[in-house]
């Protein structure tokens, strides 16, 4: 009821100007014909009922024209060029332009500033909303990223980082459950996308992850070089999305909900290995036979057209740098800003610390002789059996010989034994004397 009354009321506005606007112009026609017939200007307006001067006016103009809307310059309108390159500097508050724009001689008022930016606001906002939708070519490019769910496996809930790998031609997928999104994880999941495919495409998109992006510098992404060190050795050109704008990974991220939502809804697992298990074999059987809701195709089907680089002979990654450490005394070689055990015979000697992607091993002489996986910074692991022999638990140190010159120790060891008697024969003698 309120919309078709706000629909009669728009309609009977627009009907008052249009009759308005027909009304000037048959009253315009009739000036003229009237001065054409001889009438003069004062029996015009007084018979018509308007002013001298009006009839003048459109005498002279000879004809009725529409009104040419006035423009009315704005103060602010010689600070446009100042608003237009600070307002987004400063997210568009009005506050802080009139702020500033006091600083450079505006006299108006904080509204003034405020509906002159809200076109700028307006026009940001759906920019930043409007996304184009960008596709790849066969073997182009790759999505990258993880998602977080809670899973039952065996008897209790447990949160799993799912690793999911989407080429962007096809929409083939990879899927993997971890414990925890580190490096280790996030390159181990690589590998198996590469050997689940049989390939490599030419670049990987990611949405800044902290583990892999360390920074921005000069518009360049400052990559971790472990990572640097694995897109080379595989040969893939790493790409980050703009920051704000993960919208731009959108397959990975359909991908990501769709193997929440359909592998893992309302399952249980007996074990991590066959929740991974399970995965593997519904890529195979449901995933890959899908129509895909935007390419309309099965992505086994695009999957024949990928150009992957094929892997090859090429063997798995392995990172290793190797340092050098002296043991302390305590049997400890710090290195990673941490502190790592070795077996105590080799307090004070020189060894090689040898750095896996997630991992130690400390050699002496090409000798392995601890290994340990890598932990926290500041930590300090220790691994009881390095220090066997050195540490008795539950046992209290005895001392080495006794005392030679105890005052209270009679008999060089032995302790001396007298007769109750004589015991007797003092406290009686002690008692005679008292009475």
């Amino acid at each position: 009821m309120e919309d078709e009354q706000k629909e009669i009321v728009s309609a009977s506005i627009e009907t008052g100007l249009a009759e308005e606007r027909m009304l000037g112009q048959e009253l315009v026609r009739e000036m003229i014909a009237r001065r054409e017939r001889g009438d003069g200007i004062k029996q015009i307006a007084r018979e018509l009922g308007v002013d001298r001067k009006t009839v003048k006016r459109w005498l002279r103009l000879g004809s009725w024209q529409p009104r040419r809307p006035r423009t009315r310059v704005r103060e602010l309108s010689r600070f446009a060029e100042f608003i237009e390159r600070r307002a987004p500097e400063v997210g568009f508050n009005g506050v802080v332009l009139h702020r500033e724009l006091k600083g450079l001689g505006f006299t108006g008022g904080l509204l003034q500033v405020q509906r002159f930016v809200r076109p700028y606001r307006e026009q940001r906002r759906w920019s930043e909303l409007a996304t184009v939708r960008f596709e790849t070519g066969p073997g182009e490019q790759a999505q990258v990223d993880y998602g977080q769910l809670w899973v039952w496996i065996g008897a209790q809930p447990e949160k799993i980082h799912l690793f999911v790998f989407t080429l962007g031609y096809s929409r083939r997928l990879y899927a993997r459950a971890y414990r925890n999104e580190r490096l280790t994880t996030l390159l181990d999941g690589h590998e198996r996308a590469f050997r689940w495919f049989g390939g490599m495409p030419l670049s990987c998109l990611y949405d800044n992850p902290r583990n892999l992006v360390l920074g921005r510098r000069e518009q360049k992404v400052l990559w971790h070089p472990l990572f640097e060190d694995f897109s080379r050795y595989y040969g893939f050109t790493p790409r980050a999305c703009q920051p704000y704008r993960a919208r731009t990974k959108g397959k990975v991220e359909s991908g990501v909900k769709y193997v929440k939502r359909n592998a893992l809804a309302g399952r249980r697992f007996r074990s991590w290995d066959d929740l991974n298990d399970w995965l593997e074999r519904w890529s195979v059987e449901v995933a890959d036979l899908r129509i895909h809701g935007t390419t309309h195709e099965r992505p086994i089907d695009r999957f024949v057209l990928e150009h992957l680089t094929p892997l090859g002979t090429r063997p798995p990654y392995h990172y290793e740098r190797v340092q050098t450490r002296r043991v302390a005394n305590d049997a400890l070689v710090t290195v990673g800003a941490s502190r790592y055990s070795v077996p105590v015979e080799y307090v004070g000697q020189i060894v090689s610390v040898h750095e896996g992607i997630g991992h130690y091993e400390v050699f002496h002489k090409d000798r392995l002789i601890a290994r340990h996986q890598k932990s926290v910074r500041h930590s300090v692991v220790m691994e009881p059996a390095h220090y066997a022999g050195l540490l008795r638990v539950g046992i209290r140190s005895q001392p080495g010989t006794p005392p030679r010159f105890d005052p209270y120790f009679d008999g060089f060891g032995e302790v001396m034994v007298r007769d109750l008697k004589l015991y007797e024969i003092v406290s009686r003698s002690e008692g005679g004397e008292a009475r």
